[in-house]
């Protein structure tokens, strides 16, 4: 088994982890995000990646880190061994995970373990299908007044972008009653910033009430229409629902800097820029990897962007590629993470993501970024000039 030295631990720390957990893990700090895109923060990473794959082989690498157990993986194809391998031998519910999803939604599926996850798992198969709700009905009446908005500023920033989005995620989620309650959002945003910080805060109890309670108003509805109409406990699941809809926000906002269309499009612009950049799995027996044995209890990490964009074996790292979504592709490509892990969600993202794209993109134009694609890109910062089509621009 290949054991870092301390300088190449202090590197991946330095170059890796640390900058990914000061972006924010569960939401996105944008003071950081700036300083991160004006270094090209992920590109460091990558290259740090590439040679500690070079220097130790293609087997996991454990880190020098005292009292922890920690490898992290070089191989695209135990990354796939791994992602099929959750729950048994490698949980989803880490000790990391847990102390951060504890601030907000402890019931959720992503921290539960045995029959509860198993249970869980299933509620939020059958609940998160886009069939469940008019998706390019919703979209289309947000996206038209966020048009009518870019048209009168002539720009399309995050910020309006966003407030859109939420609308839209609101409706999906709860129904029309929910579209202006900018409040559960908020409350939720603040709770997902204390989440950054892990076991490192204390939970914000009565924030959480509150929040909890003004979301389970929302769910009591059952609207016609949305998720909450159907059946189930859906109350400890919503919050996870409405967070994981904040990444695919970021992502579709992205997949119009790069001119992207469609499924594919979105599925791009995840993997350019993935929204989960760590995935964690803890082992919960001993298990054996390139002829060599880990212990129990060892966390597994997956720096996602490296697998996405590691030019030594993808010739599309750096550029606008939807044509491999559409044929067999690298088995470390995991937008959506993967095995029985994979999100529930993801149909659901796809469409919602892609029918924005195609709303917008009827009516509206934008400059794309150019290649090479920068292995960091913030997202709060952009700032597209939009130009209704049809219109010369001399």
């Amino acid at each position: 088994m290949a054991i870092s030295t301390r300088f190449d631990t202090a590197r991946v720390l330095a170059t890796v982890l640390l900058p990914t957990l000061a972006k924010g893990v569960i939401v996105r700090r944008p003071g950081v995000m700036a300083v991160a895109e004006k270094v090209q923060s992920d590109t460091r990473a990558i290259d740090t990646m590439r040679k500690l794959r070079d220097r130790y082989g293609p087997e996991p690498v454990r880190l020098r880190i005292t009292g922890r157990s920690v490898a992290v993986l070089v191989d695209p194809t135990d990354v796939g061994r791994l992602l099929k391998g959750s729950p048994e031998p490698f949980a989803l519910a880490t000790k990391e995970k847990k102390a951060a999803l504890n601030h907000f939604q402890p019931h959720g599926v992503l921290i539960s373990e045995g029959q509860e996850r198993e249970r869980l798992r299933a509620l939020n198969e059958r609940v998160l299908r886009p069939e469940h709700v008019p998706v390019d009905a919703i979209v289309r009446d947000e996206a038209d007044l966020l048009t009518r908005h870019a048209m009168s500023t002539g720009e399309l920033t995050w910020h309006s972008f966003s407030q859109a989005w939420w609308r839209i995620v609101r409706r999906i989620v709860l129904g029309d009653g929910a579209r202006s309650d900018d409040q559960l959002t908020d409350d939720l945003k603040a709770l997902r910033e204390n989440a950054n910080w892990a076991f490192l805060r204390p939970k914000q109890r009565g924030l959480r009430e509150r929040f909890q309670s003004r979301l389970d108003e929302h769910l009591a509805r059952r609207e016609e229409g949305s998720l909450a109409a159907q059946p189930g406990d859906l109350a400890g699941q919503a919050p996870h629902w409405l967070f994981a809809f904040d990444a695919a926000g970021i992502v579709t906002m992205r997949a119009l800097a790069i001119g992207a269309r469609g499924r594919n499009g979105i599925l791009e612009s995840a993997r350019l820029w993935p929204t989960t950049p760590v995935i964690l799995r803890e082992s919960t027996k001993p298990t054996r990897w390139h002829g060599t044995w880990l212990p129990a209890n060892t966390e597994f990490v997956v720096f996602t962007p490296f697998f996405h964009r590691d030019p030594d074996r993808l010739p599309y790292a750096d550029r606008y590629a939807p044509e491999i979504w559409d044929g067999p592709r690298d088995p470390a490509i995991v937008p959506f993470s993967g095995g029985p892990g994979v999100c529930p969600g993801r149909d659901l993202v796809l469409a919602t993501g892609s029918a924005m794209l195609d709303a917008l993109s009827e009516h509206l134009s934008f400059p794309k970024l150019s290649t090479p694609l920068p292995g960091t890109l913030n997202h709060f910062a952009l700032r597209m000039p939009a130009t209704p089509l049809g219109t010369r621009v001399s």
